[in-house]
């Protein structure tokens, strides 16, 4: 591994490459003490996993946290051929096998990430305990964000360049960010950001047409969807359509944007510490 990669983790994680199936993944791991079962972390679209970086900090240190690069985006190896959801979540479980996880995980997926997770936990069901849906929704059979800001989504513009993601900031994000747009640059580490941009397009195309709104009622897991009540990307709607779709949601929403999970995480952290603790 790459030692200036390895350095983007956080202290005390292990950072290694894993290969299932043909595709080679960036993970970084870490490691509680076992009394807790492991929490798998499913980032945004174009985000590495080191965006995540202030949520892993403030959650529990018994907690195991595995989180990755999806193919082409940060120092994970741009895929060979392209991938789907149904496709990629496969390799997510043969990743935690090889990490010697074999049994139940928790899964929160964030944006995009949340996509995968749903489809995680419907496919995966036995490997997935509880889930957590943070600023997400239902795909492509959704309550669309305004149409300039759907305009911004199609570019990976925002991840590398630190001066347009203060531009965009207010229009995408809402939330703190609106007051801080420089705060957007900081979380998303656009002014250094790894992998080809390439990455973003096959991740983007990855869940193309996809939609959970026909198969929510196949979510059994306990579910907490958490939501903010100024996120352009993913208008609230959505969240209420999610915890009304999933058998055993709850609705947490909270006052802030899209990357709330991130510039908020000591608010939002314990909201879902205790969720996955919870009898």
């Amino acid at each position: 591994m790459n030692p200036a990669l390895a350095a983007r983790a956080g202290t005390g994680e292990l950072v290694r490459s894993v290969t299932v199936s043909g595709r080679t993944l960036r993970v970084s791991v870490r490691r509680g003490d076992g009394s807790a079962p492991p929490l798998l972390l499913m980032n945004g679209i174009g985000a590495s996993l080191e965006v995540l970086q202030p949520f892993v900090d403030e959650l529990d240190q018994r907690r195991t946290v595995v989180r990755f690069d999806v193919p082409g985006v940060g120092g994970s190896p741009r895929p060979v051929v392209p991938y789907t959801l149904a496709t990629f979540t496969p390799v997510l479980a043969g990743v935690l096998c090889e990490l010697g996880y074999d049994g139940p995980v928790d899964v929160l997926g964030l944006s995009w990430g949340g996509a995968l997770a749903q489809h995680f936990a419907v496919q995966h069901r036995r490997r997935c305990r509880r889930l957590v849906l943070a600023a997400t929704g239902t795909g492509s059979l959704m309550v669309p964000a305004h149409p300039r800001v759907l305009a911004r989504m199609l570019t990976p513009q925002r991840h590398r360049d630190a001066r347009y993601a203060e531009e965009v900031a207010a229009t995408l994000y809402g939330g703190t960010v609106r007051t801080d747009p420089a705060m957007a640059a900081r979380v998303l580490h656009s002014a250094s950001r790894l992998g080809p941009r390439r990455g973003y397009y096959y991740q983007l195309a990855a869940s193309a047409g996809w939609s959970s709104l026909p198969f929510l009622s196949l979510i059994r897991q306990r579910t907490l969807v958490v939501a903010g009540d100024d996120d352009p990307i993913i208008p609230v709607v959505n969240a209420r359509i999610l915890a009304r779709g999933i058998p055993r949601a709850q609705l947490h929403l909270y006052s802030g944007g899209h990357l709330a999970l991130v510039t908020e995480a000591a608010e939002l952290a314990p909201v879902v510490e205790r969720f996955l603790d919870a009898d």
